[in-house]
């Protein structure tokens, strides 16, 4: 079934090889499966996974492969398994999709599926910079877009605010009372910032080099910011903390530096909860860890928190409006790519691609 008529051919952002992309004219997506959907994308963003790919840090994403892994958009076509989406639908497309049938899928851990989701847009399949995309297991991956929500906060939903809730906050075990330090002010800490919010933290500390970024940090509810380009993170979370460290220090950047630092920021039997994607190895000292009882925890989102992310943004509990800073057409994705990469000097938090109709 099909919502219109579309040409053969679409215009997207394609990746071809480190530090190559462009705007190029590619084929239209065709259905692979009876649960696919064809979306038409309306708004798209770029994350900081992106930037790691446009530098050759992921191997598994091949030259020719359209870039991006957010969007929201409307139902164009849907194959003939799918039953919870329909033609005309505007949808939220996840970061991650779900087969819905493997032993993952079962334990709502989305993100490991095996039996062919998982993180795959923008990475092993062709993605959402561009015109159309293709949604396999379009009932698992896409979500109905409430009333009375623009795009561009809807598509704050599509990967940062439960990459953020998850993997920060829940995996940190955040707490009422407790010291949460986060290391990297950039979307995905400010995400960590408003995420622990909502368990009534007793501090909040934001950590970055960039002025810009700590000022939105407060904005995003910390309650000290520190420049550790001029001040002693460590020397500050403990004189806040009676020496002892913080209770969760998350790790929102991806680089070994922040990572070790987050390491050094922790209370004995504290939580350390890892964001970033890391691209390069860093060093875990065990040699002052291993008898302090300290946690350490990865991830990768699952997104299940989609649903309770998409109630709190709905009775506004959740502001997602205000992550975005810089708004651009679809095909000026160039320099939408180069105002993001330089956010240090632009302020770009998170940016938004619309295509007009």
């Amino acid at each position: 079934m099909t919502l219109n008529e579309h040409g053969t051919t679409m215009k997207a952002y394609v990746y071809h090889g480190a530090g190559t992309a462009s705007w190029d004219e590619v084929p239209h997506p065709a259905m692979t499966a009876p649960t696919d959907a064809i979306v038409r994308v309306e708004a798209t963003t770029i994350c900081g996974t992106d930037l790691h790919i446009l530098k050759g840090d992921l191997p598994a994403m091949t030259p020719g492969r359209i870039i991006g892994h957010e969007a929201v958009g409307t139902v164009t076509e849907i194959g003939s398994s799918v039953t919870t989406v329909h033609v005309g639908d505007r949808v939220l497309v996840s970061c991650v999709t779900s087969c819905g049938s493997c032993r993952f899928c079962h334990d709502a851990r989305y993100g490991q599926c095996t039996g062919g989701g998982g993180w795959i847009l923008g990475n092993e399949i062709d993605g959402t910079q561009a015109e159309f995309v293709r949604v396999p297991f379009a009932d698992n991956s896409t979500y109905p877009a409430p009333a009375g929500v623009s795009d561009e906060e809807l598509l704050m939903l599509a990967d940062i605010l439960p990459t953020a809730y998850e993997v920060g906050v829940l995996n940190g075990g955040i707490r009422p009372g407790d010291v949460v330090a986060v290391v990297g002010a950039g979307p995905i800490g400010l995400s960590a910032i408003s995420g622990a919010k909502l368990f009534s933290p007793s501090v909040i500390i934001a950590i970055d080099m960039n002025a810009s970024r700590l000022e939105a940090a407060k904005q995003f509810g910390a309650d000290v910011v520190v420049n550790n380009s001029t001040e002693d993170p460590i020397a500050i979370v403990r004189e806040l903390t009676g020496g002892l460290g913080a209770d969760v220090a998350i790790e929102a950047v991806g680089v070994p530096e922040t990572f070790e630092l987050a390491t050094e920021l922790v209370r004995p039997v504290g939580r350390i909860a890892n964001i970033g994607v890391h691209g390069k190895p860093a060093t875990l000292h065990l040699e002052r860890l291993w008898d302090r009882d300290v946690t350490i925890t990865t991830g990768l989102v699952d997104a299940y928190s989609t649903p309770v992310l998409l109630k709190l943004l709905v009775s506004r509990h959740v502001d997602a409006k205000r992550f975005v800073t810089h708004h651009f057409a679809l095909d000026q994705i160039a320099e939408a790519y180069d105002v993001f990469s330089r956010a240090a000097e632009t302020g770009a938090l998170k940016v938004v691609l619309t295509q007009q109709p």
